[in-house]
């Protein structure tokens, strides 16, 4: 059976980048980033291990998950223990979240003084319910005036350490934030601004909505990277084309596929990609991403965070699903070894398995769990954001 190629129906007649067609990214003076494009920081997703299995595959920045920054403020044990990097990480970059900005500057400052990041990247895009409650997340850009405290207190706190930031659109239709994000982040010395082109509501149902990302670049005066459905490397080519986006972002995407990097840094480059891995392959990487988890947390806690894994290797490969199904007992790297002796290493790639939604896929959210009076509160503050102080 020939190999299936990479391109989906959507992408048939997407041409690879041209000799300068596209631009590096500027994080910093000394950190330029290509192709343009960044791992999204997922909590339970892109620890140390999944970080450097991506580097194996291709080039750009890859972000630690989201930490509290009140864990991080306060130094709870748990919180900083998932600030970790590992020893091949030339930039080490991070993602925090809150909505206190002194917290917000805390946990900054311990990151840089004491963890030695290089990159700060606030959340002000996380729809779930146990951020947004807290104010954090998406709940914050509904807040302009507070905000612009946290993204001050952090710049601040930072010093010469680049600081970017995550939203999205919106709480909901009725309430877009996106505008009062980019002037927010242009006016307090953000780098750049990272957009998932859907509102919290939405979740991740539906169509991320590209149109408006270009409405977003239009308007923005410091660089835009877009985010939502970057399923295949083709399609981060299609949308900084059609956008006139910066970068992409690339979230579930990538979940049990870390080739598509390869592929990224393949199509940036003007390269076909190559052929995507037979389900031996496949197999392969995740024998080695639990190694490196097991490694990482020990066997047993290793074990627990490779099920879900084992669930994103391997959907959309025909007889899997019963294979799956016991996977998700695994305590032992042995154990899975034999669980995945049952499965074809000669099975191709499915075309179907191209586009198939892997990790978060809820629907939409009728209401957005916001703090009490949240959308209340600016209102009483000063009327000129900028004259308030963290």
């Amino acid at each position: 059976m020939p190999p299936v190629s990479l391109r989906s129906q959507v992408n048939v007649a997407v041409q690879l980048a041209r000799p300068g067609e596209f631009a590096p990214l500027q994080l910093s003076p000394s950190i330029p980033i290509w192709p343009p494009v960044v791992l999204a920081p997922m909590a339970g997703v892109t620890n140390p291990p999944y970080r450097s299995l991506c580097r194996e595959q291709g080039a750009g920045l890859y972000v630690a998950e989201m930490l509290h920054a009140r864990g991080l403020a306060e130094r709870n044990g748990k919180t900083i223990g998932l600030a970790s990097f590992g020893a091949d990480e030339a930039v080490r970059s991070i993602q925090i979240f809150g909505a206190d900005p002194v917290a917000m500057g805390e946990a900054t400052r311990f990151l840089v003084q004491e963890v030695g990041v290089h990159h700060v990247d606030i959340n002000m895009g996380c729809p779930v319910r146990k951020v947004t409650s807290k104010g954090g997340g998406s709940a914050l850009p509904a807040r302009p005036a507070l905000m612009r405290r946290c993204l001050r207190a952090v710049v601040s706190a930072a010093g010469d350490v680049p600081v970017t930031a995550k939203t999205r659109l919106g709480i909901d239709d009725e309430r877009l934030t996106w505008f009062d994000a980019v002037t927010a982040c242009a006016d307090e010395g953000i780098v750049w601004l990272g957009v998932h082109a859907r509102t919290a509501a939405q979740h991740y149902a539906g169509q991320a909505r590209w149109n408006v990302l270009g409405e977003i670049k239009a308007a923005a005066t410091i660089p835009i990277l877009g985010n939502g459905d970057i399923w295949e490397a083709f399609d981060a080519l299609r949308m900084m084309r059609a956008t006139g986006v910066d970068g992409v972002i690339i979230g579930r995407g990538c979940l049990g596929r870390p080739w598509l990097f390869r592929e990224l840094a393949d199509v940036f480059d003007g390269r076909e990609p190559a052929a995507p891995p037979n389900l031996g392959a496949v197999l392969d990487v995740l024998r080695e991403h639990a190694r490196l988890l097991a490694d990482f947390f020990g066997e047993r806690k290793g074990m627990l965070e490779v099920r879900k894994w084992c669930t994103w290797y391997t959907k959309g490969f025909p007889g899997s699903a019963q294979v799956r199904a016991a996977l998700q007992h695994v305590e032992t790297l042995d154990e899975l070894e034999r669980g995945l002796s049952a499965l074809d290493p000669e099975l191709a790639f499915p075309a179907s398995a191209l586009r198939v939604a892997r990790g978060k896929s809820g629907g939409e959210q009728e209401h957005v769990a916001l703090p009490k009076d949240w959308l209340k509160q600016d209102a009483k503050g000063a009327k000129d954001a900028r004259d308030l102080r963290p």
